[in-house]
Parts: structure tokens; C-alpha cells; sequence
């Protein structure tokens, strides 16, 4: 009976170490993948761009030389995190003005969505419609769906002299928005 206890023991020992090896790895794994995204982008310039809002208004990374530029991508407009994620800018957005920071949305749809988007939600600020992919191809989220292309949802922190700072990489729609000012506030007392 002696022997069959501590075999259980052993068993038990032997089981957690693995369970905690593996919990371990899973957690390495996705502690690297954070710091491999944040090297990849943190500390660069960001991409030049040139592209029309909901309201057929164009804007480039320069118009906002000297402000906090939240770049946030999404999926597509009149989705449900989508329409989540924008509404929780839309709130906090007079706070991200007072934090001398614009929010800009994007995603691949084109500007007749964005207005439709815009206007159902009665969005504050702009949505830019990469709809030639061009400034999502060049932060390499771009993602194939069967025929169509969507953008991930990241998002890039930019700081007024038009560098990345932080790099979103994973989002909760529910308290992203939140997320972003309290580091916008927090990187601008660094500076």
C-alpha cells in the first residue's frame, strides 16, 4: 500500500512538472511573439500615408507632426467588435484631444462604407478607407479571408515626431480604447 502512495506521489510530481513546463513554454511563447512585434515596429518611423476619411477628406501621417497619432486598423466597418471598438473611441475621444493625440481609424473598406459607418455610429473622428490596401500591406497585416482581404486588428502608437512607440498587437475591443490613452498619457510624461 506503501509503495502504491508514493507511486501516486511520483505520478502527481511528475505531472505537475510537466503541466508547469508546458504552461512555461505557452508562456515564453507568447511573451517572444510580443517582443518580437514590439522590436519589429517600436522605435521606427511610421509609414507615410495618404489617404481619404468617411467625409472624402484626405489625410497624411505629416498633417500630424507634433501630435499623439492612434492609427488603429479593424476588420470592417459594421461588424460587431468593430462597432464596439469605434464606440469606445468615440467616447473617450474628447479625452484623447485634451491628451494633444488624434484617433484615426482604418480599415480596407472603401469611403461609401465608412460614411455609412460613420454616420449610423456618429463617429468624432476619422476612418481612412485603405481600400487599395496600401497602408495595411505596408505594416504587414493584411489577412486573406477565401476572395476577401480584411485588416487585423492592431493598433500603432505614434508619437508626435511620427515614430511607433508602442505596436497593439492583441486587442480587446471592450477596453482598447482605454487602453491606449492611459499609454498615451503615460509615454507623453517620458517625453
Amino acid at each position: 500500500m506503501k509503495s502504491l502512495k508514493f507511486v501516486s506521489i511520483g505520478l502527481l510530481s511528475i505531472s505537475a512538472l510537466l503541466i508547469n513546463s508546458t504552461f512555461s513554454h505557452a508562456e515564453n511563447s507568447i511573451l517572444s511573439k510580443f517582443d518580437s512585434d514590439q522590436k519589429q515596429w517600436v522605435g521606427k518611423p511610421a509609414p507615410k500615408f495618404k489617404l481619404q476619411d468617411q467625409n472624402s477628406k484626405w489625410h497624411e501621417l505629416s498633417q500630424y507632426k507634433g501630435k499623439w497619432v492612434v492609427l488603429y486598423f479593424y476588420p470592417k466597418d459594421d461588424s460587431p467588435g468593430c462597432t464596439q471598438e469605434a464606440n469606445q473611441f468615440k467616447t473617450l475621444y474628447p479625452q484623447f484631444i485634451k491628451n494633444n493625440a488624434v484617433v484615426l481609424g482604418v480599415s480596407l473598406d472603401d469611403v461609401k462604407s465608412h460614411q455609412k459607418f460613420s454616420e449610423k455610429l456618429g463617429l468624432n473622428f476619422p476612418i481612412l478607407a485603405d481600400n487599395n490596401h496600401q497602408l495595411a500591406s505596408q505594416f504587414g497585416i493584411v489577412r486573406n479571408l477565401g476572395i476577401a482581404k480584411i485588416a487585423k486588428r492592431e493598433t500603432f502608437l505614434i508619437d508626435p515626431q511620427g515614430n511607433i512607440v508602442y505596436h497593439y498587437s492583441s486587442v480587446n475591443t471592450q477596453t482598447h480604447a482605454a487602453q491606449v490613452l492611459a499609454d498615451v498619457q503615460k509615454f507623453a510624461k517620458k517625453k
